[in-house]
């Protein structure tokens, strides 16, 4: 059974965000709010429970799952980075955007593209999942909430507790905070370009 916190989306309680990064340290699995959709979550290197996010999801190795960072620091132990990609990074986080970057080898090969050696990545602006970082000192390995044979991410947090409190350790219900996802960038060619227009604006990066 799956435990429930409601968290303050904009102050929130720092006793349970450390209750929250004990569990992912433990093995867990949580649910968690972003600034674009709600998302699963679990350590990096975890494989037992990065399964568990693929049963939830039902999706094989193929569907590769994202690095939910603090800042461009952390970013940059995980993935590749050189000047002109460093200058887009930082205009446009922390934000609504996931970016495909060549990884380092930090990041565990079977969570890797396997031809082309990339990893997804963002910082995202929602004070919740930045607060949860920063206690926890470390990435989370994440997927957007969308679950089998729906069409649009789960959004209300009583909703999740019913599909998903026997399948998750923790749900941490932080109000509405959307169903659109991020805006999503391959910057691994010699010119970035989208590969998905969701919630992060294109216009402002000039792209």
């Amino acid at each position: 059974m799956a435990q429930f916190f409601t968290v303050h989306p904009d102050n929130p309680q720092p006793r349970l965000l450390r209750r929250a990064a004990e569990i992912v340290r433990t093995g867990g699995v949580i649910v968690y709010p972003t600034d674009s959709c709600y998302a699963l979550g679990c350590r990096l290197g975890d494989k037992v429970a990065t399964e568990r996010m693929r049963a939830i999801r039902q999706v094989d190795e193929r569907h590769h799952f994202a690095l939910v960072c603090r800042n461009l620091a952390e970013l940059a132990v995980y993935a590749k980075v050189d000047n002109s990609q460093f200058r887009l990074l930082k205009s446009a986080t922390p934000g609504s955007y996931t970016f495909i970057l060549k990884a380092t080898r930090e990041v565990p090969k079977r969570l890797q593209h396997p031809r082309r050696k990339t990893i997804g990545l963002r910082v995202p602006d929602h004070r919740v999942v930045r607060a949860l970082l920063a206690e926890l000192g470390e990435p989370l390995l994440s997927s957007t909430l969308l679950l089998p044979g729906d069409e649009l991410p789960l959004n209300d947090g009583q909703e999740i507790r019913a599909r998903l409190e026997h399948k998750v350790d923790l749900i941490l219900d932080g109000g509405s905070c959307g169903i659109v996802p991020t805006t999503v960038i391959d910057l691994t060619g010699d010119a970035p370009v989208i590969t998905r227009q969701g919630k992060g604006s294109t216009a402002s990066l000039g792209l």
